[in-house]
């Protein structure tokens, strides 16, 4: 991972964010300030060198950075309990969840041991999903050792204390990447296609167990989806599209879904969501070429994304999403190999 370089480098993003800004009257749109949040958090892992990056991005005009050293040579799912001050993220070269505590009192470059830690079961990690003390992370080695017969496997794991359990897999009938919980339903993408799926009360499956979705729609306008997240307090669905695999420079996209519920219920199983229903972004000026996760604020409609294509590796944010089309990223941090991304307000 390349950190990200002081004060200058800092200086250039604070007055590119400004310029963004400035271009609208409309705040909804154009203004990271978080209100009434007293701080904004960005944590990224890579398949770089395994490190922790977490950014604050709390007054947009100052952002600034950490680094923390892990063990890991590459990651990818991450996440931030805010109760306990830790961050956990999935080790692809340690092929298990690893977690860190009380990280807020940490300096820039610290060298970290996993102090939260549990048993290593898989092959490929990608995305990880919380809910409650269960973590559930998307492994897309092909199961059965057959390209021609689509699989993966998702890890079901709990947390107490400082061990993370494995409590059950669920092989699944496509390849996954990316995965969102809202509520009790686990949304999955179905990589090498533009497919959303949910299974629906899915921790309800305790048994190792091969589950079909519940339900599969496409998406239009998306080639090959990766990333997604899901808002429930403003119902809104973002999910990326990295476009040819080959090419990780300029085809890459993400589409924003608005009243996500109604819409995917409307949309039969097997059917497509119409790109009239979506916002997308995408284009020469955005640098998306293969975003492979995605985070969303809500308060500021700001879409953070993490893109592992595009100049080696970047950590992007757009705010003035609204009409979609090929706007220029607020915010553009070196993250080489960036792979995953999640926000925490507190």
């Amino acid at each position: 991972m390349k950190p990200l370089k002081s004060k200058p480098f800092l200086a250039t993003i604070a007055l590119t964010s400004i310029l963004a800004f400035s271009c609208s009257n409309d705040d909804d749109d154009n203004n990271m300030d978080m209100g009434s949040s007293s701080s904004t958090m960005i944590y990224a892992s890579n398949n770089s060198d395994g490190n922790v990056t977490i950014y604050d991005v709390t007054d947009s005009a100052n952002i600034t950075t950490k680094t923390l050293i892990t063990s890991s040579t590459a990651a990818d799912g991450i996440y931030f309990d805010s109760d306990t001050d830790a961050v956990i993220q999935a080790s692809r070269s340690g092929l298990g969840l690893e977690g860190f505590t009380n990280i807020s009192m940490l300096l820039n470059n610290a060298t970290v041991n996993a102090d939260l830690n549990g048993s290593t079961d898989m092959s490929s990690p990608r995305e990880l999903a919380v809910n409650g003390n269960t973590y559930v992370v998307a492994d897309n080695a092909d199961v059965d050792g057959d390209a021609n017969t689509p699989d993966g496997k998702l890890f079901i794991y709990t947390r107490s204390g400082n061990s993370f359990t494995l409590r059950n897999t669920i092989t699944t009938d496509f390849k996954l990447w990316g995965i969102t919980f809202k509520g009790n339903d686990l949304y999955a993408v179905v990589d090498a296609t533009n497919e959303l799926a949910v299974y629906t009360s899915f921790l309800a499956n305790t048994s190792d167990a091969t589950v079909s979705a519940t339900k599969r729609i496409a998406i239009e306008g998306i080639v090959r989806t990766h990333g997604l997240t899901y808002d429930s307090a403003s119902d809104v669905m973002v999910m990326t599209d990295i476009a040819a695999a080959t090419n990780g420079q300029d085809d890459g996209a993400f589409h924003i879904i608005e009243n996500f519920t109604s819409k995917f219920n409307d949309t039969a199983n097997g059917a497509t969501l119409a790109a009239s229903q979506q916002t997308r972004v995408s284009g020469s000026a955005t640098l998306l070429g293969n975003p492979v996760d995605v985070a969303y604020d809500a308060d500021t409609q700001t879409v953070f994304i993490a893109e592992a294509g595009n100049g080696g590796g970047r950590i992007l944010a757009f705010n003035n999403i609204g009409s979609g089309g090929n706007i220029a990223p607020v915010v553009n941090n070196s993250l080489a190999a960036a792979s995953s991304v999640f926000i925490s307000k507190n």
